[in-house]
């Protein structure tokens, strides 16, 4: 079985090998002193200092862990190889919805760097699935968990 791909812009891909450095080189080592102080406080079973801080740790490893696989399966798209009126990974879309006047703009990017309140969607939202591939000018239906709705795209950057 293939290993998932996680796709993501140049700008995603630098953003979490800048994460995975600081979990590493700053984050790890805090830690790992914050361990090392508390368990200088005596018993362990009633060291909420300690208890805090291995579950801290639990975190970040985990973290660690998740993006080194994010960054390992990373599949950065070009989105300058696409088709300049194509919706696909890493571009910006606008539309306006049927019947209203208001237009709205994503950039649609991979999962591991979404921030829909930056105006970033994952390219697994029901909006971003029913909008790759079409081509500026297209109107299309988009089934979202609060209904439906039809759009039509105005322009892609």
């Amino acid at each position: 079985m293939a290993e998932k791909t996680y796709p993501m812009t140049a700008e995603g891909k630098k953003k979490l090998e800048d994460e995975l450095e600081n979990l590493k080189l700053v984050k790890r080592p805090e830690i790992i002193e914050r361990i090392k102080t508390a368990r200088g406080f005596g018993d362990l079973s009633e060291n909420s200092e300690y208890t805090s801080a291995k579950d801290e740790q639990s975190i970040t490893e985990s973290r660690i862990s998740e993006v080194e696989n994010m960054l390992r399966y990373a599949e950065v798209i070009d989105a300058s190889a696409v088709d300049e009126n194509e919706v696909s990974v890493g571009k910006t879309v606008t539309f306006v919805e049927t019947g209203d006047t208001e237009e709205e703009s994503y950039q649609i990017v991979g999962s591991a760097e979404s921030d829909p309140f930056s105006g970033k969607i994952s390219n697994d939202s029901p909006i971003a699935k029913a909008l790759l591939g079409k081509k500026k000018g297209d109107t299309v239906l988009i089934h979202t968990p609060g209904g439906d709705m039809e759009v039509k795209i105005t322009a892609v950057k």
